[in-house]
């Protein structure tokens, strides 16, 4: 498996299956990874996985992934609506970048209903659930091949 995937995920998706279940359901983040991986053998790719609550560490993580990720998925959580300077690190990434939101953004308050990062996003997946995630890799599964 030579193909590999950076799963970054942004702010408070570290509490995913505590906080507001009712919005995100009771599906840990840890339990996403777990499928994230199994879905990426299938596939034939190595998946790395990460969250932040910090800005500037997946901004790094962005950074990190040039030269070396084929794919990017990012759920940005509240980031997505605030943060020009993540749609600029993904604007100096060449790979393909899938934008994930376990919720529908667009039935939600309206400041919501923006993200900067669908600006660079070749896909966007929104109100799927944690299924989105696999949806996401399904779709880079065939991208990168």
């Amino acid at each position: 498996m030579d193909k590999l995937v950076y799963i970054i995920n942004g702010p408070n998706l570290n509490l995913l299956g505590m906080r507001q279940p009712e919005i995100y359901g009771s599906v840990t983040l840890q339990e996403i990874e777990k499928t994230c991986g199994d879905i990426g053998d299938q596939l034939g790719f190595n998946t790395l996985f990460m969250q932040s609550n910090h800005e500037g560490e997946i901004i790094d993580l962005i950074h990190d992934a040039r030269g070396k990720a084929d794919g990017v998925i990012i759920n940005p959580g509240a980031f997505s609506h605030t943060s020009v300077a993540i749609l600029d690190a993904l604007n100096a990434y060449d790979g393909i970048v899938v934008e994930v939101h376990i919720s529908n953004i667009h039935k939600r308050e309206e400041f919501r209903h923006k993200s900067y990062v669908s600006l660079r996003a070749e896909a966007v997946i929104c109100g799927f659930g944690v299924d989105g995630y696999q949806i996401a890799l399904k779709h880079l599964g065939k991208a990168i091949r």
